[in-house]
């Protein structure tokens, strides 16, 4: 068997926490940094052996997003661009908690399960990482696992997750989708964006990076958009990683980050430390608060520049979607059923099933309530709006699609589309938000002993154990009055219950939060105090 001194290699890399279950979930590995050494290492062998079964380029990115500085992750990357397929999930969640001792046989075991040639097939694996103290070191334990698999590499060093998505996605379609360079992701953007976009009035956009890995990425795009769109970079390295920034503070605190005074008639963004969410909000001049757009509101407004584009351009019959979780506000949902009168189907959370639900529709947009997502254009779509090309507006689309990064979300993509769009529609960012008000909503946690007690059906919307928990749930939602709602579901990576809530005004949807806390306490063994 063609293996690179497995054990050798192995031997740097012992799995130090045998008592910590390592799992791949939607967001890939994620855990403490110092946990993962053996992990990233054993993905450096899963990634070689998915490449060998695919004949592809496969991509592997080092992070772990919008989480501590203190933690980190890894993010498989399929040779199309997208996350890695479900079943090989297992794969990677079995490789990495099996005993040192037999992590030879494990790998060998999956070599002859997947019927893997390794003498005749090539391994090609692209990595890069976060700005994480620990994301090189462990980028090195990656390399080690890809040698020891006979496997070729090439580190990108410093990208966001959606540039590598971008580049794998490009390197194995032999450049159709783009050049697979990060010069290439800065030339496709900037160059559909300023095509889309008109002369008439210069933008301008503030933008919080979350001390991340956007930052670096921001200073090398803005030179390419110079003549249309502005910006100002603040937490740009100089605090610590989503510490009081970034898109998920802002969308959970329901406040801009500590470090920005909200000027009227400005409008912001903040994206994650990997640069794949992107939240944008403002101050009113009315009212003098704080409005956030997050990701229904991006979803609304590309759904209804798209209908405008495809109805100008005659091809109106194309069908499309709004893929949304149990998340999404109630009020969106609505907006996009009876006002600009689209389908919106609600899928379980984890971007895996919104991007799996769009690929089924001939244009799909799908966006977490956290500002992930993007647009999907089937190939079929992309070949009628061509044929049309003659036609302004069916120009336009096509400058959308190269807008677009179809791989994965993407707050630098995102934030171009949605710059461009209100400059097409020649909207406020005011009048963009009063498309449709948000009910008040609130989002809570409850510590439990283990999460697995709770299991839900109905894209996570109903509870089904353990039993009698969603008929309590019911009774209580009834008291606070027809436009309440509440679900719960277990996280996918510690032990928590997450509770959503929405009700007519904040206050009751605080505390309607508490009320169904107290009764996933009492259910399924709460920790720490009630509410």
């Amino acid at each position: 068997m063609l293996l690179n001194n497995l054990n050798d290699y192995a031997k740097k890399y012992p799995n130090k926490r045998p008592d910590i279950h390592q799992q791949y979930g939607t967001a890939g590995f994620r855990n403490k940094a110092d946990t993962l050494f053996h992990v990233t290492f054993r993905t450096g062998i899963l990634a070689a052996l998915r490449s060998r079964s695919t004949g592809g380029i496969i991509g592997v990115m080092i992070t772990a997003s919008h989480n501590p500085e203190q933690d980190n992750g890894l993010k498989i990357i399929e040779p199309d661009g997208s996350m890695l397929i479900q079943t090989w999930e297992k794969l990677a969640t079995k490789i990495a908690n099996v005993p040192d001792d037999k992590l030879e046989q494990c790998v060998a075991d999956l070599i002859s399960e997947l019927n893997i040639n390794l003498e005749n097939t090539m391994a090609k694996v692209y990595l890069a990482r976060d700005t994480r103290k620990s994301s090189p070191p462990l980028s090195m334990a990656l390399i080690d696992g890809i040698k020891a698999c006979q496997g070729e590499y090439k580190d990108f060093g410093l990208l966001t997750t959606p540039q590598l998505h971008y580049i794998v996605r490009c390197a194995n379609s032999d450049g159709h989708y783009g050049v697979p360079s990060e010069q290439g992701y800065y030339e496709k953007l900037s160059q559909a964006f300023l095509r889309l976009t008109t002369k008439q009035r210069k933008l301008h956009l503030i933008v919080d990076c979350a001390n991340g890995v956007g930052a670096d990425k921001m200073k090398l795009l803005a030179p390419y958009l110079k003549e249309k769109i502005t910006f100002d970079l603040v937490n740009i390295g100089d605090g610590i990683l989503n510490l009081g920034c970034g898109a998920d503070f802002v969308k959970v605190n329901q406040r801009q980050p500590d470090s920005i005074e909200l000027k009227p008639n400005q409008h912001y963004a903040s994206f994650d430390g990997d640069a794949d969410r992107i939240v944008f909000y403002y101050r009113n001049d009315r009212d003098g608060k704080f409005h956030l757009l997050d990701g229904d509101k991006i979803a609304v407004l590309v759904a209804k520049f798209l209908q405008q584009l495809l109805n100008e351009s005659g091809l109106n019959e194309i069908q499309m979607i709004v893929v949304q979780t149990a998340y999404a506000n109630g009020n969106s949902t609505k907006y996009i059923r009876d006002t600009i009168q689209l389908t919106s189907d609600c899928v379980p959370t984890g971007v895996k099933h919104l991007h799996h639900r769009a690929l089924q529709s001939e244009i799909g947009i799908y966006f977490e309530a956290n500002g992930h997502g993007t647009i999907l254009f089937s190939e079929n779509v992309q070949k009628q709006i061509q044929q049309q090309r003659s036609n302004e507006n069916a120009k336009k689309l096509l400058h959308f699609i190269d807008l677009v990064n179809q791989t994965v979300g993407d707050a630098i993509s995102d934030m171009l589309i949605v710059e461009a769009i209100l400059d097409n529609l020649n909207l406020t960012i005011d009048e963009w938000d009063s498309f449709y008000q948000d009910l008040p909503n609130k989002l809570l946690k409850v510590a439990v002993k283990d999460r697995n007690v709770i299991t839900t059906t109905d894209a996570e919307r109903k509870c089904v154990e353990p039993n009698g928990l969603q008929e309590a749930i019911d009774k209580v939602v009834a008291e606070f009055g027809q436009q309440a709602r509440s679900f719960i579901r277990p996280s996918g990576t510690e032990d928590v219950v997450r509770i959503y809530t929405e009700a007519q005004t904040k206050e009751l949807a605080d505390k309607l939060a508490r009320k169904v806390g107290n009764l996933v306490y009492d259910y399924a063994d709460g920790i720490g105090s009630k509410f």
